[in-house]
């Protein structure tokens, strides 16, 4: 995917704006560098906490919801990350299937080179593969530029050779950034997404909460988010128990059925 215009935020044309201030400030008058220091370290601390919101779009371009028209045509856009799993995404591919509904599969690279036959299956029954970094590090959102480039880039590179097409989407690990995520996304084409509602299927051991959450003021052109990868287990079994989502998603495909809804992929979101 061509490369894509980055423009930086309101927000971030104030916060340089504003070091740009303090700089001047203190060369004219050097008293009152504690002043500038302190409006400085307010500053960044600001854009941290906002990093630690996902859904904010103040850092950049967010996909939080589908765009008007697809919410029009009563589509739900539906996504699962932290895969693949080669137990769990292709019971959650054949569930799919059995409801005719498509998804996207925002996938660890890591994962996916162990498990290329699991990205071949996901693109041969009409779904989407996007990007959800290289590594899954948890430490993302505090990495540097270069690091986080080669952590979305690695996976794009990964996943494209797998997929047979780039991703367009990118997620990052819990959905945590820094204001320097955008323009590396800007350079390998990609735009961020994350979710309208979310289950907390990955830590949650209840079916029926995570399927409440889910469900709860659900409209068209939501953005619902799943884990077909660390997935959680209903703690029922010998063996730690069913994942969660394997009991929350045909459950959750009823529902769209009944409301009249579509579960779609991200692939029915126009470029920009």
């Amino acid at each position: 995917m061509a490369e894509r215009r980055w423009t930086p935020s309101p927000l971030l044309h104030a916060s340089a704006a504003l070091h740009v201030a303090a700089l001047a400030g203190v060369a004219a008058l050097p008293a009152a560098w504690p002043w500038a220091l302190g409006a400085v370290a307010g500053n960044h601390v600001l854009l941290g906490a906002i990093g630690l919101w996902p859904r904010s779009s103040l850092l950049g371009p967010n996909l939080r919801r589908l765009p008007v028209e697809n919410a029009r045509r009563g589509e739900v856009g539906l996504c699962f990350d932290d895969g693949p799993d080669p137990e769990v995404t292709p019971a959650v591919l054949d569930q799919l299937d059995r409801a005719n509904a498509k998804a996207s599969f925002f996938c660890i690279a890591d994962r996916a080179a162990r498990h290329p036959a699991l990205i071949d299956a996901i693109m041969r029954r009409g779904h989407t593969v996007e990007n959800h970094s290289w590594r899954h590090s948890h430490r993302f959102a505090a990495m540097g530029i270069g690091a986080i480039r080669r952590e979305v880039g690695e996976a794009q590179r990964i996943l494209s050779d797998l997929a047979g097409r780039p991703p367009r989407f990118f997620k990052p690990p819990a959905g945590l950034r820094n204001p320097l995520l955008d323009p590396v996304l800007a350079g390998f084409g990609l735009r961020l997404a994350t979710w309208t509602r979310r289950g907390f299927d990955a830590v949650r051991r209840d079916p029926a909460g995570v399927e409440r959450r889910l469900v709860h003021k659900l409209s068209p052109g939501d953005l619902l988010m799943l884990h077909d990868g660390s997935a959680a287990r209903d703690g029922n079994g010998d063996d730690g128990g069913r994942p969660v989502v394997l009991t929350v998603l045909p459950r959750l495909l009823d529902t769209l059925t009944a409301r009249g809804l579509t579960a779609v992929s991200l692939e029915v979101v126009a470029d920009d």
